[in-house]
């Protein structure tokens, strides 16, 4: 009995890359792909994978959000987060979220397959080699989390994604069903907690950080 896999990233040719390596598995078959979270949470419903490999860093729905709604839905799902960043931030939040497993982009080639079988096997949750040093790091020196961003609420990391994506304060109070008002608070809460000061700072926070992809 084959794994039905979910592949759920922005970046049509690292889906493709992806394909590529589990298709060589005898026991792998990827039943779907979603470009964003609201796209994959579509899907997912249609073709009911066993297995999701989740981009963290997606427009429209973030992957961390998108593990969660997913999860709500079908929680015998394992969702095995990737990521372009070793961030001890991100890696909490998703596994916070419900993920089983986590894997640097970077390392993906080698990793994704032994994470696929060792999370579908329900024997243990599963971080690549990369992730486990940056976590170990982390708890070494004493910290809880390893991005500024923690101190954002969960809207204002929405809102931050959409104005690293180039959206006006319009545009994204059109998307949220807010009035330009309250984006441009947000906005300058953002500015304020992390100590940035225009519009290309929080951009490239946002790249550094994983928020939206370079």
């Amino acid at each position: 009995m084959k794994v039905h896999i979910l592949l759920a990233d922005d970046h049509k040719m690292f889906r493709h890359a992806l394909r590529l390596i589990l298709a060589k598995e005898t026991n792998f078959e990827v039943t779907g792909e979603a470009s964003d979270g609201q796209e994959l949470l579509k899907i997912a419903h249609k073709s009911n994978p066993q297995v999701v490999c989740m981009d963290i860093a997606m427009p429209t729905m973030d992957g961390v959000e998108a593990t969660r709604r997913l999860l709500a839905i079908n929680p015998k799902i394992k969702v095995i987060g990737l990521s372009a960043f070793a961030d001890q931030y991100y890696v909490t939040e998703l596994m916070s979220a419900g993920a089983v497993g986590y894997v640097t982009k970077g390392e993906a080639a080698d990793e994704i397959v032994r994470a696929i079988n060792i999370v579908y096997s329900g024997q243990k949750k599963y971080l690549c080699p990369d992730i486990a040093a940056s976590v170990m790091d982390a708890l070494s020196n004493g910290q809880s989390h390893g991005s500024p961003e923690a101190v954002l609420s969960y809207r204002e990391r929405q809102v931050l994604q959409l104005i690293a994506e180039g959206r006006t304060s319009q545009q994204i109070a059109e998307h949220f069903h807010l009035s330009p008002a309250t984006v441009e608070v947000h906005r300058r809460n953002i500015m304020r907690k992390l100590g940035v000061h225009s519009i290309a700072g929080l951009t490239r926070f946002a790249i550094r950080h994983g928020i939206v992809a370079n």
